[in-house]
């Protein structure tokens, strides 16, 4: 029996632009939306953001994607359950006029919940001219694998790595074999999240394992879009890739304590955490 219920705005792009706009980086965000009353509240939710600029496309052929989301009382734990619906309906036309907002961008960051064949044009294009492709494969699709060379960062959580590379992750050692695999598929440099184990950062043949800052769990529904969204906005201040994954976990790690998917930290409160270690 549920102990209650509440009606609220996500979708990992959305929830990932929040992280990135609240982590102090200025933010595009592109999206499609149908044309039903969840449009406009997704109009409103970005209106209402610290985002700095965003496009919402619009299809009459299918309703505004959902998700119904339940999460643990007793540890924040969550089970998601996505209908994609206008994500599934971006074109290339669409995808090509980012351009100009590219022009301008230090880093795309994209995730699967949109048709791959529009995820692919981006990150080619983006690939094209020299902005930096961050990419969260999730939810998990072996399609990613053919963009790989294209991608400066690929970020995975255990199941998707485990998925992408054939082994099985337990243990910090087995996310090793698992990113030394991924790269060796054509990744560039790969950043496992685990969790209360941390994240685990591949890069240019070296391993540096992030420990998980400590937190009181509420909801971790939107932990991986935090840290996501938190690492481009590092990378686009000019960090480096280990401080940035350093960054995004503390980032994470507040983002559980709070009830949510979208509901992200600021900047002040992630500096503060940091300083706690």
């Amino acid at each position: 029996m549920a102990l209650g219920s509440t009606l609220g705005p996500g979708g990992k792009g959305a929830n990932q632009a929040m992280a990135a706009s609240c982590a102090g980086t200025r933010v595009h965000f592109v999206a499609k939306v149908g044309t039903d009353q969840f449009s406009q509240f997704a109009f409103d939710h970005l209106s209402a953001s610290d985002i700095h600029s965003f496009r919402l496309y619009q299809t009459d052929t299918e309703p505004t994607g959902s998700a119904i989301i339940y999460v643990s009382q007793e540890n924040g734990e969550n089970m998601i359950a996505i209908y994609s619906g206008a994500n599934k309906t971006i074109t290339d036309e669409e995808i090509a006029e980012l351009t100009h907002e590219l022009t301008d961008a230090d880093v795309m960051l994209l995730q699967l919940e949109n048709n791959f064949e529009a995820t692919r044009s981006a990150i080619r294009l983006a690939h094209t001219m020299g902005v930096r492709v961050i990419m969260n494969p999730a939810p998990f699709s072996p399609d990613v694998l053919s963009c790989l060379p294209m991608i400066d960062v690929l970020t995975p959580n255990e199941t998707e790595a485990s998925r992408l590379s054939g082994i099985e992750i337990h243990d910090v050692a087995s996310a090793r074999a698992a990113a030394q695999a991924i790269v060796a598929l054509g990744a560039r440099r790969v950043i496992i999240t685990m969790g209360s184990r941390g994240a685990l950062l591949f890069d240019n043949q070296q391993f540096h394992h992030i420990p998980a800052f400590p937190a009181l769990s509420v909801d971790t529904t939107g932990a991986g879009d935090a840290f996501n969204g938190a690492l481009v906005a590092a990378l686009a201040q000019g960090q480096s890739l280990l401080q940035a994954a350093t960054w995004a976990s503390a980032f994470a790690s507040l983002a559980v304590e709070r009830e949510g998917a979208s509901n992200m930290p600021d900047r002040q409160q992630v500096l503060t955490r940091l300083q706690q270690r």
